[in-house]
């Protein structure tokens, strides 16, 4: 309809002055808003019920159009020098500030998201324009819950795609400083100054200004000046970040997940100079302070077991409270894992300035302030809800930046030895301790940690926790002869285990191997005497995998959680993890069985010989031990009914000790195949795992 309008006053006044018609029209519907207020006497007319969403939307219809018609691109027509001039809207923000009529601050969000988003001229660096953009931010971080949830993301959405688009902007809408004029300026002078123009654009003209008779009465304060005072509000405080967290709390989730992609897209400015602004606002303490109220909000009563089974938490699809294996406080801790999620999304995404120093907040708050005091605490419950969180937290890690602090977190900044004894008061060295606590369930829970962490991608991990405690061979004896006999090598006569006694009790390996170790050229151990080796370690009284269907080590994995047997299993699956690291070092200790040890030195299959002759000890004193045994695994792998047996957690032992011999095998097979690469001591490069 307006485009008609103008079609015809074109026609009938010809083109020389159209602009003039334009202004008179945009005039009068502001006009009509104005009077709106002196005229009616009814406070409780809504405001989509009156005139005044037809005026704003004519008054946007004209300053489009109006810029369409500019002869020159970049130069503010009448109709916008008179909104700039009057400070209309600084008037709509009080307005819609007022509520009156009801439903007037929607109309007043909807008509600054359009003119923002519509008006292609730039707009936001005029102190006309900025300053009640901070105004309207203010007043919806104010309001939370608010109905106008809808329009005010909208809002947030039309600055944030600016400030992608012009990262100067960044300084002015997210600081949100207050700015005053010192003195007159010119037309020329009042062209909308950018951050940066005073070098990237210091030797371009600026455009050429319209005649001043519209514009001359609001030159000197229609622009952001060169010169600022404080902020507008507490230092570091941000209208924009303040009024996006709000959002991203609504309990609409498209509201929330829209205004985290707003946030996403502010992290993610290219600009140096943007990001150190983002940096050195309130938008870091402003996410971190998020998260932590969330797990503020964690039920004290929330179950460890719950906690560690959560799985596929995302920010972006959270878990639903009603879903079937709902438990008490499940809504809260998917608040929470799901914020979490957020913040490693943003750590990853954000330029490498944001990243960092969101990464650094995240892990001085939440990991040093919060979690671990919980890991130290005297209660079992505060240490078990701690650990498991920390586990399920790990698991959702990804951004290399947060990685790294929480590896620092976990393990130190050094690359010293991890031992409890060297630094009792590290909170590796009391993880450490927790791995062998009274209580299985911290044990376990611990155990659960270590190996999550050893799972993530990064040096320190393998090196804090193994590879500086192998470093220089310590554990082989040195310049000792080539040993004689298998039997030599384990010194089985000086173990208390293997007395004469339990020889004679009928213990015999399963294979017996042969007198000394085959070797390749190189003088190396060949992989196929490894691999019996630990195949070999069960006696055939102690197995049972041949009676039934080949299964694999994860069958019981699978169950493992709820039953007497975890601890074990455990175990046995943290030093799976390790013995998989591709190092000379590691595969030397963990899976070469003729390593010839130092005194005072055990490795795992000098270990696992000495349970093998406790096993072989106490089978003696258990009634039909090989069918009671079968029943076990076939319960275990669930093809029988759960029934309580005599001996039945030393049962489960047996099993779960077969499977982890076989595992140590295969991958010991994996890792170096018969045909393929032998083992090697070489120290690997620098720097490198």
């Amino acid at each position: 309809m307006l485009s008609r309008l103008g079609a015809l006053l074109q026609e009938a006044v010809g083109a020389r002055e159209p602009s003039i018609d334009l202004l008179e029209a945009f005039v009068e519907h502001w006009k009509g808003i104005t009077n709106y207020y002196i005229e009616s006497t009814d406070e409780n007319t809504p405001a989509k019920k009156t005139d005044i969403p037809w005026r704003l939307k004519q008054m946007l219809d004209i300053l489009v159009y109006e810029e369409k018609q500019q002869a020159a691109a970049g130069e503010a027509g009448p109709c916008l020098e008179y909104l700039l001039q009057h400070k209309i809207l600084e008037t709509l923000c009080t307005l819609g500030k007022a509520e009156y009529p009801p439903g007037m601050r929607q109309q007043v969000l909807q008509f600054f998201s359009k003119v923002l988003a519509q008006v292609q001229h730039p707009l936001l660096h005029y102190l006309n324009v900025h300053r009640p953009v901070q105004k309207l931010l203010r007043l919806g971080a104010t309001v939370p819950g608010s109905l106008t949830e809808k329009e005010e993301v909208q809002f947030t959405t039309v600055l944030c795609s600016k400030i992608q688009q012009d990262p100067a902007l960044l300084t002015y809408i997210l600081e949100g400083k207050k700015t005053t004029s010192r003195k007159k300026v010119s037309r020329e002078a009042t062209a909308p100054l950018r951050e940066a123009a005073s070098v990237r654009d210091k030797d371009h003209p600026q455009s050429k200004a319209p005649d001043s008779g519209t514009c001359g009465a609001w030159a000197s304060s229609a622009q952001l000046p060169a010169e600022t005072e404080e902020p507008d509000g507490p230092i570091g405080e941000s209208s924009l970040i303040t009024s996006l967290i709000g959002l991203c709390k609504s309990k609409k989730g498209r509201v929330a997940l829209k205004a985290q992609e707003n946030l996403l897209l502010l992290v993610r400015v290219a600009s140096q100079a943007a990001a150190t602004c983002l940096v050195q606002s309130s938008a870091c303490p402003a996410i971190v302070e998020r998260l932590c109220q969330l797990h503020q909000s964690l039920p004290s009563s929330l179950d460890p077991a719950d906690i560690a089974a959560v799985e596929g938490i995302s920010w972006r699809l959270p878990s639903a409270p009603s879903d079937e294996a709902s438990f008490p406080g499940k809504e809260a801790l998917a608040a929470f894992l799901g914020w979490f999620d957020y913040c490693d999304h943003l750590i990853t995404e954000a330029h490498a300035v944001v990243s960092d120093a969101l990464a650094k907040a995240v892990a001085e708050k939440l990991f040093v302030e919060i979690l671990q005091p919980q890991l130290l605490h005297v209660s079992e419950q505060s240490v078990l809800t701690s650990t498991a969180l920390l586990t399920v937290m790990l698991r959702q890690l990804r951004a290399p930046a947060l990685l790294r602090e929480a590896v620092a977190f976990l393990l130190g900044v050094d690359q010293q030895p991890a031992a409890p004894e060297d630094s009792p008061r590290t909170l590796c060295a009391h993880l450490i301790r927790h791995c062998d606590h009274l209580s299985d369930e911290i044990s376990i829970a611990t155990l659960r940690l270590f190996e999550e962490l050893l799972q993530k991608p990064h040096e320190q991990i393998v090196r804090s926790l193994i590879l500086c405690h192998l470093e220089g061979r310590a554990y082989v004896a040195r310049g000792s002869p080539e040993p004689e006999s298998y039997e030599d090598t384990l010194d089985l006569e000086e173990d208390p285990y293997f007395t004469d006694s339990f020889l004679d009790s009928g213990f015999q390996p399963s294979a017996k191997p042969p007198p000394a170790p085959a070797t390749n050229p190189d003088g190396k151990t060949a992989v196929t005497e490894i691999v019996n080796s630990f195949l070999c370690l069960v006696p055939e009284e102690a197995k049972t995998s041949a009676f039934l269907e080949e299964t694999g080590y994860d069958t019981y994995v699978h169950d493992a959680y709820g039953l007497p047997y975890s601890l074990n299993l455990q175990v046995t699956s943290v030093l799976s993890r390790l013995a998989l690291f591709p190092h000379p070092l590691i595969h030397e200790y963990l899976l070469d069985p003729y390593t010839s040890l130092a005194p005072g030195c055990r490795s795992l299959f000098s270990v696992l010989v000495r349970v093998i002759g406790d096993l072989m000890q106490r089978i003696q004193r258990v009634p039909q031990f090989p069918g009671k045994l079968l029943l076990v695994r076939r319960q275990l792998m669930g093809q029988v009914p759960g029934e309580q047996l005599d001996h039945q957690t030393f049962l489960q032992g047996v099993v779960v000790l077969e499977e982890f011999c076989k595992e140590l095998a295969a991958i010991a097979f994996v890792k170096f195949p018969p045909h393929g690469p032998h083992l090697h001591l070489s120290k690997p490069p620098e720097g490198h795992v």
